[in-house]
């Protein structure tokens, strides 16, 4: 069975999922979604009457739900309402069942955690580490991933400073950077290691964080230096840091006759240790 029409397993129930490999995200079919939280002898005309309240309440769950061609019971293909992990957990919302329940009080417990993190920043560390502890990663890998998060908020602030714009042009000058001191641009960096929606971070070995943090790190400093003013300007800069580290990346290799960006990931590496 290949991965993008692999099925997940819910409480023993299956549930049909489709992973998009250009958006990145899971797709759930949400008839089965539903029948497994209402149990109800007939999912689809379950979600039918639902999808009509929704509808009428002005939900844009409804609205934004795609299509897709899924297999049913009977080997065939046909059109499936789907929605994104977002969209699942906006649809749980509206479920009036016992088993949608944990799920709800889940949502408003991190919704409220995320409210006491706007107003100290400080707990959101401290929840991090906690979160990297349980899923069994090392005090000394958490340390380096921490930093590596605040050096990559000190490059983003500035970038806001050099007007560029979060979500695409941030991807893009973050690919300049990973293509030149990896020699993987993200997605296939992603591929080598196996990973879908996991944080290719959260896969990287100490050198790599290291590296990455140089990186940006270089960056930073040389954009404060330059002063761009265009985009173009930023993207040369972006390239310019992963360079400096990409070279530091060679002189190693060079020294110990071992590749440092390779298919390991780290979970998968404690998976193993346990």
């Amino acid at each position: 069975m290949s991965k993008n029409t692999s099925i997940k397993l819910f409480e023993q129930s299956q549930v049909r999922t489709h992973w998009d490999e250009e958006q990145e995200q899971w797709y759930f079919s949400i008839v089965d979604v539903v029948g497994v939280l209402t149990k109800s002898v007939n999912p689809n005309n379950y979600w039918k009457v639902l999808k009509s309240r929704l509808k009428k309440e002005g939900s844009q769950l409804v609205t934004n739900c795609n299509q897709l061609k899924m297999r049913s019971s009977d080997g065939k293909y046909y059109k499936t309402d789907v929605a994104n992990t977002e969209q699942v957990l906006r649809l749980i919302q509206s479920i009036p069942s016992p088993k949608a329940e944990p799920f709800k009080l889940w949502l408003a417990k991190v919704g409220n955690e995320r409210i006491e993190e706007t107003e100290n920043p400080e707990l959101a560390f401290e929840r991090a580490m906690d979160t990297y502890l349980k899923k069994g990663y090392s005090k000394e890998w958490i340390n380096q991933r921490l930093k590596s998060i605040e050096v990559r908020k000190e490059l983003t602030d500035e970038w806001d400073n050099r007007g560029v714009k979060k979500g695409l042009e941030y991807a893009i000058l973050t690919n300049e950077i990973t293509k030149a001191w990896s020699g993987f641009d993200i997605k296939n960096y992603k591929k080598l290691k196996n990973l879908k929606k996991e944080n290719l971070r959260d896969n990287m070995s100490n050198l790599e964080l290291v590296l990455n943090m140089l990186a940006e790190a270089t960056t930073t400093e040389i954009s404060k230096e330059k002063n761009p003013k265009t985009f173009e300007q930023n993207k040369t800069i972006a390239n310019q840091g992963g360079t400096i580290a990409g070279n530091t990346r060679q002189e190693i290799e060079e020294k110990t006759g071992k590749k440092i960006v390779n298919k390991l990931s780290v979970k998968k590496s404690l998976k193993e240790k346990g």
